[in-house]
C-alpha cells in the first residue's frame, strides 16, 4: 500500500486550492484526480468579487478566466424583471476552464498531482482505487463535490423529500445573445424550481436550472420542462432560441441546505461535502475555494487532530450563507411568493445586493508563505 500523510481527493477548486497551499507550505501531499482530461463539471458557472480576490492571491488571474466582468443582477418571473448592480465585478466562467488554470497553478507551485486516479471507497485502513490498489493517509482532503465516496458519504439526512435536481444546456455564442445577457447574471424563477444563466469565457451561455424532481416527472421529463417553463417565460424563451443542441446535462439529488456541523480527526470535508448552497446564491465555488484554504492552513497548524476544529468552525461560518440562501430558495420556488419577491425587488433594488452581500462565505487571509 502507497502511503502519504496528506490525500486530497479531487482536482475541482476545492482541491487544487489545497494543493497549492499545501506546496507553498511545502508540506508532503498527494492529490488524485479521477479524470485523465479535465472535464466541464455540472456548475452555475458565477465568480464573486471576494472569490476572485481569493483566487488573486493563489495566483490564479481572473483575465485569465474570462476578460469579461459581470456587473448587473437580474430576477426575472414571468414576464417581470428587476435588475440591480452586484456589489462589484463578478466573472462567468466554465469548470473546464477555472479547474484546468486552477490544477496547473497547483503544478507550477509544485504540487504533486496524479491524474486518472478514482477513488471509489474509504475506510480507516486507506482509500480504494479504481485498480484495486489502496493508499494510506493520516489526512483525507475530501474535495469529489456532489459525488459521495463509498464509505464517507453524506448523511442520509441530507437529502429531501421532494429532491432537486440539477440540469444544464449550452446556448450558442451569438450577438444577439451577448445583447441580451451583455455584463448581467440572470436568475429566472418557475414553480418548484429556478435557472441561472450568465455569459462564459467563449461567448457561450451557461443555463443551469435547480428543479424538485416532482415538477421535472410532472413535465414528462428534461425537454418537456425547458418547453414548459419556456411558456411561462418569454425572457427565457428569447434565450433558450440559442441552444441548438438536444445535450441536457444532470445530476440528481442534490441537498441544497445541507452542512455538516461536526468532524473527525484525519478527514477534511472540503466544498459540496462541507455544505450545499442552494445554486441560486452563486456561491458554490466560493465555499469551495474558501473551505481547501482554510482546510490547509488548519492542517499546517494541527495536522490530523486539526479536522474536527476546522469542520465545526466551517460549518459555522456557513450558517448565514446557506440560510438566508434557502429563505430566498423557498420564496423563489413558489409562484406567488416569487411574485412578492420580484415586486419588493423592482421597488428597493438595494434588496438585490443585501442578497448578494448575505450569501457570501468570508475568504481567510492567505497565511502560508508562498514557494519562491
Amino acid at each position: 500500500m502507497r502511503r502519504t500523510p496528506a490525500l486530497i481527493i479531487g482536482g475541482g477548486p476545492a482541491g487544487a486550492a489545497t494543493a497549492i497551499m499545501l506546496a507553498r507550505a511545502r508540506l508532503p501531499h498527494l492529490l488524485i484526480e479521477r479524470t485523465a482530461v479535465t472535464g466541464d463539471a455540472l456548475c452555475g458557472g458565477f465568480l464573486s468579487w471576494r472569490t476572485l480576490e481569493t483566487l488573486g492571491k493563489l495566483a490564479v488571474d481572473a483575465d485569465r478566466l474570462n476578460p469579461e466582468q459581470l456587473d448587473t443582477a437580474r430576477l426575472f418571473v414571468g414576464g417581470v424583471c428587476a435588475e440591480a448592480p452586484l456589489p462589484r465585478p463578478a466573472r462567468g466562467v466554465s469548470r473546464h476552464r477555472l479547474d484546468s488554470v486552477m490544477i496547473a497553478q497547483a503544478a507550477k507551485t509544485g504540487a504533486c498531482i496524479e491524474h486518472g486516479v478514482d477513488a471509489r471507497s474509504w475506510s480507516p485502513e486507506g482509500v480504494r482505487l479504481h485498480d484495486g490498489s489502496e493508499i494510506g493517509a493520516a489526512s483525507i482532503f475530501l474535495a469529489t463535490g456532489k459525488r459521495d465516496l463509498r464509505g464517507a458519504a453524506r448523511p442520509a439526512e441530507a437529502q429531501e423529500s421532494d429532491p432537486s435536481l440539477g440540469l444544464r444546456v449550452r446556448l450558442d455564442p451569438s450577438p444577439t445573445l451577448d445583447r441580451l445577457l451583455g455584463r448581467s447574471i440572470e436568475l429566472h424563477l418557475f414553480d418548484r424550481g429556478y435557472a441561472g444563466l450568465n455569459l462564459q469565457e467563449d461567448g457561450s451561455g451557461n443555463l443551469c436550472l435547480a428543479v424538485h424532481r416532482s415538477r421535472l416527472t410532472e413535465a414528462g421529463g428534461p425537454e418537456a420542462l425547458l418547453q414548459a417553463i419556456a411558456a411561462e417565460s418569454p425572457q427565457l424563451a428569447e434565450r433558450l432560441a440559442w441552444r441548438t443542441s438536444d445535450r441536457i446535462d444532470a445530476v440528481a439529488n442534490v441537498p441544497y441546505g445541507w452542512r455538516l456541523r461536526s468532524g473527525v480527526p484525519g478527514m477534511f470535508r472540503l466544498g459540496d461535502q462541507a455544505g450545499v448552497i442552494p445554486s441560486l446564491a452563486g456561491e458554490g465555488m466560493g465555499i469551495a475555494v474558501a473551505s481547501g484554504i482554510r482546510a490547509a492552513q488548519a492542517y499546517a497548524r494541527g495536522g490530523a487532530a486539526a479536522a474536527p476544529a476546522f469542520q465545526r468552525r466551517l460549518a459555522r461560518d456557513l450558517a448565514r450563507p446557506i440560510a438566508v440562501a434557502g429563505l430566498i430558495r423557498a420564496a423563489a420556488e413558489h409562484p406567488s411568493a416569487a411574485r412578492r419577491l420580484i415586486q419588493l425587488a423592482r421597488k428597493f433594488p438595494m434588496t438585490i445586493d443585501l442578497a448578494a452581500r448575505l450569501t457570501r462565505i468570508d475568504h481567510s487571509p492567505i497565511d502560508l508563505p508562498a514557494q519562491p
